[in-house]
């Protein structure tokens, strides 16, 4: 039988039980269940004053649902709840250890996480699409598919992994609008620049349009961050116009992490231009592939990453119930 609790933090073992769990899911299936940003906040914790337990996983907008068998961790999923105040959905992303699979684990976390959410599981309710819970799929996985669809889950939205190889690949070199040019990013300095340019370029993006200096600093300390890596379009005054973020993967395949142009430079090529510069980069740094993430309703984008050599890999998929 199943054994479901909820969590608004996870003490040190747990977490290392859930980070386990998680690489075996990872390890079989292929694809990480759960995005960068739950790895961020299972790392993380409140400050000290702010926690009635010292407790590692415990930040604000972050709970955890811990299902197990016979005492042994079965399962997990963590629910984004930053956005409840604002009546937005909320958004979970779940796992079950491959040796624990079909035997109800999903199953009881989709429950549980439908309850906090307040999403009535009739047939009634969900013929109404209620839209207080986003499930995420990564991969779009047989049985996550079959898990969400059994609930009567919707597809709202699809998050492509394209890419291209790069290893001896000829790339144009990058034309900048004039009195425009690039440097790497740094740190200590840019950070306000920086983040004031992503949310003018990212505004209506649900997760990365809300970055914050402090988010942006928590990823400086991350084991993959490179600031020479990091491209700043600035203009003769020093003003940051746009940015493309790199990121390479322990495997060597690079990465085109985020590329964001302030508004007001649209339509002047500063996008493809920062895109060519940061695919040079990392191929001159030695990766043999490059991988990247896009909306899938995001038709501009899509052509414009077609245009320079990227294919679909894989989907990411979000259900809404």
């Amino acid at each position: 039988m199943v054994q479901l609790t909820w969590r608004n933090g996870l003490d040190d073992a747990e977490t290392a039980e859930v980070e386990n769990l998680l690489a075996e899911a990872e390890e079989t299936d292929g694809v990480a269940p759960v995005g960068e940003q739950v790895f961020l906040r299972l790392r993380s914790h409140r400050g000290v004053a702010e926690q009635v337990e010292p407790v590692r996983a415990d930040v604000p907008g972050s709970e955890h649902f811990v299902a197990r068998l016979d005492g042994e961790l079965a399962g997990y999923a963590h629910l984004d709840t930053s956005g409840e105040s604002a009546g937005q959905p909320l958004v979970a992303e779940l796992a079950v250890r491959p040796g624990s699979r079909r035997r109800g684990v999903g199953t009881e976390l989709v429950r549980a996480l439908a309850q906090r959410a307040e999403v009535p599981l009739t047939a009634e309710a969900l013929a109404g699409d209620t839209g207080g819970l986003r499930l995420w799929s990564h991969g779009l996985l047989p049985d996550a598919v079959g898990l969400a669809e059994r609930f009567g889950a919707v597809r709202v939205r699809e998050l492509w992994r394209m890419g291209r190889e790069l290893a001896g690949a000829e790339l144009d070199e990058p034309r900048l609008p004039e009195g425009v040019s690039i440097r790497s990013f740094r740190v200590g300095r840019d950070e306000p620049e920086l983040v004031r340019v992503n949310h003018r370029a990212f505004r209506w993006h649900p997760e990365q349009g809300g970055m914050t200096e402090e988010d942006l600093r928590e990823k400086e300390q991350l084991d993959w961050f490179d600031p020479a890596g990091f491209l700043l379009a600035v203009d003769g005054s020093g003003t940051v116009l746009g940015f493309h973020w790199t990121k390479v993967h322990p495997d060597g395949t690079g990465e085109v992490y985020v590329v964001g142009v302030d508004p007001d430079t649209q339509g002047s090529g500063l996008g493809r231009a920062l895109t060519l510069a940061g695919l040079r980069y990392l191929r001159d740094v030695g990766c043999p592939r490059v991988m990247l993430y896009v909306e899938a309703d995001n038709g501009p984008a899509v052509a414009v990453y077609r245009r320079l050599g990227f294919e679909r890999w894989d989907v990411d998929a979000q259900f809404g119930l």
